[in-house]
């Protein structure tokens, strides 16, 4: 459940890259993303291998890019941004 603050940051924030608008990530992602960090076969955009798990995310429009929540911050780095189609061909 999303609190009024994660609300209103929704609508102002956007992804480094697309410059799309970004929502919440889905509880089922980041336990699917987690899990593969754990297995070390999560890598970022520039190819480094996640090794912290992640607390949330953000996810652009398109629904390719994820921006990892670490201390309850989000990571509005390009390249520290997690490429869904990647995430997803590891998962199959």
């Amino acid at each position: 459940m999303s609190s009024p603050t994660d609300v209103e940051f929704s609508k102002i924030i956007r992804c480094p890259v697309t410059k799309s608008p970004l929502e919440t990530a889905d509880p089922a992602l980041i336990t699917s993303l987690n899990q593969q960090i754990l297995e070390k076969k999560l890598v970022n955009r520039i190819g480094q291998t996640v090794a912290t798990p992640l607390e949330g995310g953000y996810i652009n429009e398109s629904q390719t890019l994820l921006l990892p929540i670490r201390g309850g911050i989000v990571i509005l780095i390009e390249d520290q941004a997690i490429d869904l189609t990647q995430a997803n061909e590891e998962q199959a």
